[in-house]
């Protein structure tokens, strides 16, 4: 068998792997470290484990990752979810639909100290869900709108998975940063505007709630300072050159930590969980990098990657064409597997497809089909990658934020869950298409702030 033969055979059985259940990252390290094995002899699969496990770890960028995971785990036990959901509903619960509009606020809110989608849909579902039902609204929109609203937490800065991303592709982690907070807040607007809609058409699924007192309102919003000021502090001293991603994740850590001190919600066995969450998301994210990069050597010696970007680039399609064609295919694999493993796994494989499409690293905005210079098209498909990463987290049959918020809701079926998420669905569909036909939505920031 020729090397491409090999390297098909291998992505074959990781698919079936996978669909048998075998977690990604043993499917990954087994697939990877047989095929180099066949291709080149199990002796060069042991040097490249001797070396690789700490080249691959020792990357500094990773170390942000844990200190992100460990500020959405404390502020998730500080109860800064709570505020936040209290003082979107002061605001908005008079609307018809307001209490739907307040959860998806909070949890863009929590998302930008989280990084986490399935943190998000977890903390938020745990705080919004009873006070949906307390207001009678339909099991269908309530568990839709946490569900989707769970997404928000993948793009909005910071987010974990895009710092991987920026990683694979070998971009600037600020620059990626910079490029998802309008497509972030685009999705935050469009996702109210789908339950304005809703409601409209169905109104007994949205009742409003009673409007907040003055008193109220100010209380709520004086009660979420401390998360704007993590997010200012963070976000903004990453924006504005103050401090680099790691010490502005180690920052946000102390900041979280001293907020929930200072309120007394902190306990020692709550920061201790904290660190225990830390350690295993963080162990499970390392292992799966260890098996994406012996899958990417694997599948780079075989030529798979090469020989699929020769391929789509002498076919003869529209590079917008193919753009759509890996968007779609991100979309299909999301109801597969979770979005880290698919963003490990897919973007060694596209990327390369769009470089040989845009003719190479070092084209200009003018010879490109696309318009833009291939570090921009870096920075547009990821964000677009990204949104469509989140489609996974919806759809079935994996849409692991479905799962959580239907064990978190019993008496709702998963069902109705997945159709109070279709409408999100097809406002993701609509964003991903103003992204695509306006791509200065995603990259104007990053030009303006650098």
């Amino acid at each position: 068998m020729d090397s491409i033969t090999v390297g098909l055979l291998g992505l074959g059985t990781l698919i079936l792997l996978i669909a048998i259940r075998v977690p990604i990252a043993y499917s990954m390290i087994v697939v990877g470290g047989v095929g180099i094995a066949i291709l080149n002899g199990p002796q060069i699969v042991l040097n490249q484990l001797k070396d690789l496990a700490y080249g691959q770890f020792s990357i500094y960028d990773l170390s942000v990752l844990p200190l992100f995971i460990l500020m959405g785990a404390i502020a998730s036990r500080s109860g800064l979810s709570r505020d936040l959901f209290r003082a979107a509903n002061a605001w908005l619960g008079g609307l018809r639909g307001g209490v739907a509009m307040s959860a998806i606020a909070a949890c863009a809110g929590f998302g930008s100290v989280c990084g986490s989608s399935l943190a998000t849909a977890s903390t938020m579902g745990r705080v919004a869900l009873p006070e949906l039902k307390r207001y009678n609204y339909s099991g269908t929109l309530a568990t839709g709108t946490i569900a989707a609203g769970g997404v928000l937490g993948i793009l909005i800065p910071p987010s974990v998975v895009l710092v991987i991303y920026a990683i694979i592709v070998e971009a600037n982690v600020v620059t990626m940063f910079m490029a998802a907070m309008i497509p972030g807040l685009i999705a935050v607007l469009f996702f109210i505007i789908t339950i304005v809609i809703y409601v409209r058409i169905v109104p007994s699924a949205g009742p409003r709630a009673e409007k907040s007192s003055r008193e109220e309102l100010i209380e709520a919003t004086l009660n979420i300072l401390p998360v704007g000021l993590v997010f200012g502090v963070v976000i903004g001293g990453i924006y504005f050159g103050f401090f680099n991603p790691t010490p502005a994740a180690a920052v946000g850590v102390v900041m979280v930590t001293l907020f929930g001190i200072v309120r007394k919600r902190l306990t020692m066995n709550d920061f201790r969980e904290s660190l225990l969450e830390t350690a295993l998301t963080g162990g499970m994210i390392y292992l799966i990098l260890l098996g994406a990069e012996l899958l990417k050597i694997f599948m780079s010696r075989g030529g798979v990657p090469q020989a699929m970007a020769e391929w789509m680039a002498t076919s003869g399609m529209a590079p917008m064409a193919t753009l759509l064609i890996l968007l779609v295919a991100l979309i299909l694999l999301g109801c597969l597997m979770d979005s880290l493993s698919m963003i490990l796994l897919a973007i060694p494989f596209f990327w390369p497809v769009l470089v040989e499409i845009n003719g190479g690293d070092l084209v200009t905005a003018d010879m490109s089909p696309f318009g833009m210079t291939t570090e921009d098209l870096k920075i547009w498909f990821g964000i677009l990658a990204l949104i469509v990463v989140e489609l996974g987290l919806i759809t079935p049959p994996v849409g692991m934020n479905v799962f959580i918020i239907s064990a978190l809701s019993p008496d709702v079926p998963m069902r109705q869950t997945f159709l109070g998420v279709l409408p999100f669905f097809g406002a993701e569909i609509v964003r991903v298409a103003v992204l695509i036909l306006f791509p200065a939505l995603t990259l104007w920031l990053p030009h303006v702030l650098q």
